[in-house]
């Protein structure tokens, strides 16, 4: 067994680490960005693939590794963990349905409630107390599962026709254009030091330093790594400025 997560701020990280741990004390977990990931992933038959839901969608740096590496899907057991705000719908079932076509055997689903990750909106804000809580849940609900996972009862959140419906019109339909690409629209203010700290932690290789400052290419995936790690707020993706950066450490 092996873990895999797309993490911006460290929740489905957190989220993937506790449930692979608790299913196998020796199995690891590695970011989608892994630089050996596919090498890592051909040794393994049982993947728990974990990520955060974008507008009732998976990222599309998620969707984009599946089809990119199609054939290394064959014959693996997948179980899909999605973190989510507030809605997921279908988020497992958004990676369920490619990894199924590409012959991957979905063992099954769970989603949890995590801190909101968006940094530069107001509109999921919680205080530190109440994501202290949600933490304490998700953890509580991870343990459940894993205890279910060792009898053979997998969960199926999200991947049921009724859950893609859900998915698809709660929030998928009215925002797709969001999520049919890498973006473009991460915006660097003149707050920027060119620490180069979001450079380095960009899971796509998306910000680069030139002249002392960052500056932001169009394969932005959403993630909110470098929003929420800039020492001067000066990185905004969705909004205009930054109301609290999400980091997962706050909330532990």
């Amino acid at each position: 067994m092996v873990g895999v997560y797309l993490s911006g701020t460290g929740n489905t990280k957190h989220c993937v680490e506790k449930l692979v741990k608790l299913l196998d004390l020796s199995a690891e977990c590695f970011p989608l960005e892994h630089s050996d990931i596919i090498k890592i992933l051909k040794k393994h038959d049982t993947i728990v693939l974990g990520y955060p839901t974008q507008f009732s969608n998976a990222p599309f740096m998620v969707r984009d590794f599946i089809k990119t590496n199609s054939s290394l899907w064959n014959g693996k057991k997948v179980f899909c963990v999605n973190t989510m705000g507030l809605f997921s719908g279908d988020g497992t079932g958004c990676t369920a349905r490619i990894l199924r076509k590409y012959g991957a055997v979905i063992l099954g689903g769970l989603q949890l409630k995590m801190p909101d990750s968006v940094c530069d909106s107001k509109l999921l804000k919680k205080s530190i107390e109440e994501n202290k809580l949600l933490v304490k849940a998700a953890g509580k609900r991870i343990e459940e599962v894993a205890k279910q996972i060792q009898l053979g009862k997998y969960p199926r959140e999200g991947l049921s026709f009724i859950a893609q419906i859900k998915g698809l019109f709660g929030q998928r339909l009215w925002f797709y254009h969001k999520t049919t690409n890498y973006t473009d629209k991460l915006k660097i203010s003149n707050l920027c030091i060119g620490c180069g700290l979001c450079s380095k932690n960009c899971p796509m290789g998306n910000i680069k330093i030139e002249n002392n400052k960052a500056t932001a290419g169009s394969k932005c995936t959403m993630c909110y790594r470098c929003v929420s790690l800039c020492p001067k707020q000066a990185v905004t993706l969705l909004g205009e400025r930054v109301y609290e950066q999400c980091r997962f450490k706050k909330y532990i």
